[in-house]
């Protein structure tokens, strides 16, 4: 790779919309390995792609040691190794936004029927003329 082929510590932050802080915590727990000189981190491909991973991963609710782990597999078991792993935490992760989905949807109802007959309440009493104090 030539030195065109990396992008700088800001440069990478822009391009994924992170803080500094966010891509050197993804560092520190070994999710990114950037090239160093000095002081300044360059990231390559395999550094960018692996942000990409990391955003989706984070986005579709895993978390950060899943995803570390999920990415060691590619490494010390190979691709055939990741898919299933991946296959795995994925139907474990639809479960849990499944069950999410539902408890929202139930909290909705209960929000909206409780607009709704508080609603009613203020009707009737402007109805009524009805300037009290109440709670």
């Amino acid at each position: 790779m030539t030195d065109s082929d990396f992008i700088s510590f800001k440069d990478m932050c822009t391009k994924f919309d992170v803080t500094p802080r966010t891509l050197r915590y993804y560092e520190y727990i070994e999710l990114l390995s950037p090239r160093k000189e000095g002081r300044s981190r360059f990231y390559g491909a395999r550094e960018i792609a692996r942000m990409k991973l990391i955003l989706r991963g984070r986005r579709f609710g895993f978390s950060l040691e899943d995803i570390r782990q999920w990415l060691l597999i590619y490494g010390e078991k190979g691709t055939q190794e990741q898919y299933r792993v991946w296959i795995d935490l994925a139907n474990r992760q639809l479960e849990v936004l499944t069950q999410q989905r539902e408890e929202i949807e139930t909290a909705i109802g209960d929000l909206r029927a409780l607009r709704d007959e508080t609603s009613a309440i203020l009707s009737r009493m402007d109805e009524d003329g009805e300037n009290t104090k109440s709670a």
